[in-house]
């Protein structure tokens, strides 16, 4: 059985609409996530949860669903990263990290006025990549169950800040 670990893995591609407002980016797909093929699959992970506090939306509808419903609220999801090589799902296991092209899906799509980082490895990938004037960037709670120390009431205060922007 060939070593995961030495095997590069790829991200998904970009959930995003034309007319998208706001980017949030991610670190990199956990194994549960690249494994369906869908954004924050771990149902531990909050994200969906604090979305749907949000955007008013049902957090236990189909993920087609909850994709369709965000994107008609003019928010695009993406990560950070393209690919790397990891074992397991911990950000710090991320090795040859190559980052995806952000400053180009902003150049398509320039309704975009903000980034909105889930947590603090989306953040810290993202510094360096030059980005327009226009675009504010900010970093928010980590969703992941590895943040577990913030409680949900608080992440939810934080992510708020979306609203703003939409």
């Amino acid at each position: 059985m060939p070593d995961r670990a030495r095997q590069i893995q790829y991200g998904l591609p970009p959930v995003i609409t034309r007319d998208a407002k706001v980017l949030i980016l991610g670190s990199f797909p956990s194994v549960r996530s690249l494994s369906a093929g869908q954004y924050y699959a771990n149902p531990r992970n909050v994200f969906w949860r604090i979305l749907g506090k949000i955007t008013g939306t049902d957090p236990a509808l189909p993920y087609d669903e909850r994709v369709r419903l965000l994107t008609s609220r003019h928010i695009a999801l993406w990560d950070v990263i393209g690919s790397c090589r990891r074992t397991g799902s911990a950000d710090s296991r991320i090795g040859d990290a190559m980052k995806n092209d952000v400053a180009g899906l902003l150049a398509s799509h320039p309704g975009i006025r903000l980034i909105a980082c889930n947590g603090s490895t989306s953040a810290r990938f993202l510094k360096g990549l030059s980005l327009p004037e226009t675009i504010t960037v900010i970093r928010l709670p980590s969703t992941s169950p590895a943040n577990a120390r913030l409680p949900f009431r608080e992440k939810c205060r934080a992510w708020s800040v979306l609203t703003r922007y939409l």
